[in-house]
């Protein structure tokens, strides 16, 4: 199996708005996966769908090759709430998940909920953001999915609850090997575990490729006010600004510049992120190096 999920002219509408819009894209398996956007581009809409709680309105969704089922137990889920039974202690929530998951896995959620120094006998509404986080998550990776969907789930975390939530989700990649999406505003933390990076805006997929490519292959360029027109093959245009006699461009290629006119700067994560999600090359995804992936 190569892809995790796969969208094609995907939509959901509620009433005349639409949550989602004839979404298209392809993620891998095998991946961490960071799908990032702006508020509304249809990252929640389109992680529901994936995990079966909603139908979508139009189009075709497929997860690790099916079409999707809620309670599926090879897709894991956490919210953006990260939900819990606030009367529910945490020994509860693993019963629950070993009643309702046959492929549950009690070993590894009795040490994940030592290693997290969690009270097996507290209840879940009397636990911390981040503990709540935490309790998700191994009930999420205890049922061994192939495939585990995360919806913002650090946005409401501190600095350290957010930095031991990540450790924790990347020794549960190492130790299982599942297929990973996890939807975040915070490309920091995206960049510190995932390896392929997906930019939606507007229910478009702007930009989609493997972390250390998108790094090697984006640049600034600084230089005398020119046309933009023609940059040279193998070249695309992603963002662009203007003064009178200055222009700065951030481009993705394929080929060395070597154009001594330009001041070349390398970029960092979220100076990519934040170039496709300004819009302001196009409202289309990169297809000129979509083969260059």
């Amino acid at each position: 199996m190569t892809s995790a999920l796969i969208a094609d002219g995907l939509t959901k509408r509620y009433g005349r708005r639409s949550a989602l819009n004839d979404c298209t894209l392809d993620i891998p398996a095998g991946h961490v996966v960071g799908l990032v956007g702006p508020n509304g581009a249809g990252k929640s809409t389109l992680l529901q769908l994936a995990c079966g709680l909603l139908d979508p309105t139009a189009g075709r969704i497929e997860v690790l090759g099916a079409r999707p089922v809620s309670g599926s137990p090879q897709v894991g889920f956490v919210a953006q709430d990260t939900p819990v039974y606030a009367g529910l202690t945490v020994a509860d929530h693993l019963r629950m998940g070993a009643h309702l998951n046959p492929s549950w896995d009690a070993a590894l959620a009795k040490r994940r909920i030592a290693q997290v120094g969690l009270d097996p006998a507290q209840k879940a509404g009397k636990l911390s953001g981040g503990q709540r986080a935490q309790l998700a998550l191994t009930v999420a990776a205890a049922k061994r999915p192939n495939l585990l969907l995360l919806d913002e789930p650090v946005a409401a975390l501190d600095p350290l609850a957010r930095r031991n939530f990540l450790q924790g989700l990347m020794e549960l990649t190492a130790e299982q090997g599942m297929s990973i999406v996890m939807s975040s505003h915070l490309v920091a933390d995206l960049e510190r575990v995932c390896d392929h990076l997906i930019v939606l805006v507007a229910s478009r997929v702007r930009v989609a490729g493997d972390v250390d490519d998108l790094l090697a292959t984006h640049h600034r360029l600084v230089g005398r006010r020119r046309d933009t027109a023609d940059l040279g093959a193998g070249r695309a245009l992603v963002e662009q600004s203007h003064t009178e006699v200055q222009s700065t461009l951030v481009v993705r290629s394929t080929a060395p510049i070597v154009d001594p006119s330009w001041q070349v700067d390398r970029l960092d994560l979220e100076d990519i992120v934040l170039a496709y999600m300004s819009g302001a090359a196009g409202d289309g995804p990169d297809r000129v190096l979509e083969g260059q992936r």
